[in-house]
This record gives structure tokens, sequence and C-alpha cells, in this order.
């Protein structure tokens, strides 16, 4: 029943046509045309290199797609793992305390309101988007930021270890003056599937997760971090596009020679465009997030290169958490 991939993710929205316009324009991904169901939804799948992304909106105000987007705004409702045997899957889930939604659509209860299907891999074709070789901004699904309420971390560990075959590959306490949080990075063994799961401390003072988990209603998907072979292009091309990204301060940039002795893409080209950088024994990340443009605030884009690193960025967690608390202020004013 291994867990392969995340063959797509499915976004619960206001309006599907406004919002795949918009990751179109911005971020060059490609639009099946919009499918209505019976039940009155609109549908429309983006695809680009291995990402698969669908797009729904229901017209009546009691569909369950538009009591999702009244709880918590555009957001992710699914993620649909591909597997071999989904219905293996499913069972073994339920054996391990998963709650099932929907037997005969493989579902199950995830992180808060967000689900987690098992498809099929022929199905979902995700060993066929892996081939792709279409030119484009973006290459794969790197992996999924989850936040949690305080409390619930080990829970939701325990839960991703014995119900979905996954194992624990990182953990962090970060600490931003009297703010601070707990993490823990959860992957399946393929390494295709990565959950970074995040709580606050709730002994400390309130910050950034804290806002998310009260505005969004509960857990869920804070951001998607995408991969590119070429960040610098995928950010000026983005830029030129009106997509806007969180900054980083020049003393960042100006420690970099002397934190990591040298970088992959130069330094004055990371400091022009505010892509941060992390090393490990295997290379260098690069990593830039894009300030958020959902109404609560609750959601973003990361996108993400790999050169030969598997860090997750643990250096630049503290970046983030300060950037994102300079943007909250910079909107209170």
């Amino acid at each position: 029943m291994s867990i392969q991939t995340i063959a797509r993710v499915d976004f619960h929205c206001a309006d599907a046509d406004k919002t795949a316009a918009g990751l179109h324009a911005d971020y060059d991904f490609t639009a099946a045309p919009p499918s209505t169901s019976a039940d009155g939804t609109r549908s429309i799948d983006l695809r680009q290199g291995s990402i698969r992304l669908r797009m729904t909106s229901a017209a009546d105000p009691g569909h369950p797609v538009s009591a999702y987007v009244a709880r918590h705004g555009d957001g992710v409702a699914a993620l649909a793992l591909g597997c071999a045997d989904p219905r293996a899957a499913l069972e073994r889930a339920e054996r391990h305390g998963a709650r099932v939604l929907d037997r005969e659509a493989c579902l199950i209860a995830g992180f808060g309101d967000t689900a987690l299907r098992f498809t099929s891999m022929h199905a979902a074709g995700p060993g066929e988007a892996a081939k792709s070789t279409e030119p484009g901004l973006l290459d794969a699904l790197d992996h999924v930021a989850i936040c949690l309420p305080g409390g619930e971390l080990a829970d939701a560990v325990r839960f991703c270890e014995a119900a979905l075959g996954f194992h624990a590959i990182f953990e962090e306490y970060i600490e931003v003056g009297e703010q601070a949080m707990d993490s823990t990075v959860v992957q399946s063994a393929s390494g295709l599937v990565t959950f970074t799961l995040i709580e606050p401390d709730t002994a400390r003072r309130p910050g950034q997760i804290d806002e998310f988990l009260a505005a969004h209603g509960g857990a869920g998907v804070q951001h998607l971090a995408f991969s590119t072979r070429d960040i610098a292009t995928a950010v000026r091309t983005a830029r030129s596009r009106g997509v806007e990204f969180l900054t980083t301060p020049g003393a960042y940039f100006d420690a970099l020679t002397e934190r990591l002795g040298g970088t992959a893409i130069p330094v004055e080209t990371l400091r022009d465009l505010h892509i941060l950088v992390d090393q490990d024994h295997g290379g260098q990340l690069f990593q830039i997030f894009a300030r958020s443009t959902h109404p609560r605030r609750t959601s973003f884009l990361e996108l993400i290169e790999r050169q030969g690193a598997g860090t997750f960025g643990t250096a630049n967690i503290k970046a983030l958490y300060e950037a994102v608390e300079r943007q909250t202020s910079a909107a209170a004013r």
C-alpha cells in the first residue's frame, strides 16, 4: 500500500475560474477546459511538470464546497495520495485509527477539514507526469506545510507514521522573540510525499501560526512548495507578472559567504531577488515565499530549487517567520 506521490491537490474556491486564471497568468499552469458536475460544481484541472491541481467551486451556498469556503476561504480541501492499492491503503489507515469519510472514494480525515484520498497510480497518472519534459517555470510539488493547533503535533506525527506509513525525518523548535513553534517533517518511503507539520507553542506569545489557525478556522494547509530547476528565472518571470515575494534584510545576504563559504547562485543575484539559501552535506537549497494574496492571509506559495540538498531550509525558517511578521505588521499599519 506504500504511498508513492501526491497525485493531485484539490482546492475549494469561491470562484474556480478566477483562481485557475491567476495561477495560469502568474506561474504558467496549463488549464484544462472547465467541467460541471451533476451537483452543479465547477472544476478546472491545472498541470505543470508533475504538479496536478484541481480548482472546484459551487454555486449552491448549501453545497459542501461552499460550506468549506465559508469556513476557511479558498484552500486545500484534499490531498490525493497515489499508491499501488488504494483499498489496501484505506484498510491500513482505518486499522490505525483513521476516520473514514467516504469508503467508496477511499477518503479519510486528515488535518482539520483537509482530507486525504487514496488513489491508484494509474488513474492519477503520476508516473506519466513525472516523465514530463514540458518546459515550464515549475517542476513538482516539493512539500506541503500544515499548521496544527497547539498540542496536536505529536498525535499528527503518530497518525502519519501509523496510518500512512510515513517516517519523521526532521524536528525543530524555533524561537523568535517571545514567540515559538514546533515542527516535524514526515515523509513517505518513496521520498516524494513530504508534510511539514507545525504547531505553535501556546506557552509563548501568539504569533503567525496562531493567526493562521484563527483566520483559517483550525488546522489546514498553510503553503505548497513547488520545485523549479531555475529559481532565479522563475522569480524574475513571476515578478514581471505582478507576483510579490517576501523580502529579507540585507544583513542576511551580507553574512552568507561567512556562513556557507560560497553559493551556487551568486550572492548578488540572491540579494536582488530576495532568495534564501540553506546547505547540507548534499548541496544547497534555494527558496522564496510569495506574499499571500488570500483575503484572510492564510495561505501562500513557496518556490524552491534543490542543488543536491535534502534539507528543508531549516536555517531559513526563522527568516521566513520574521518576514511574515514584517508583512503582518505592515498590513496592520
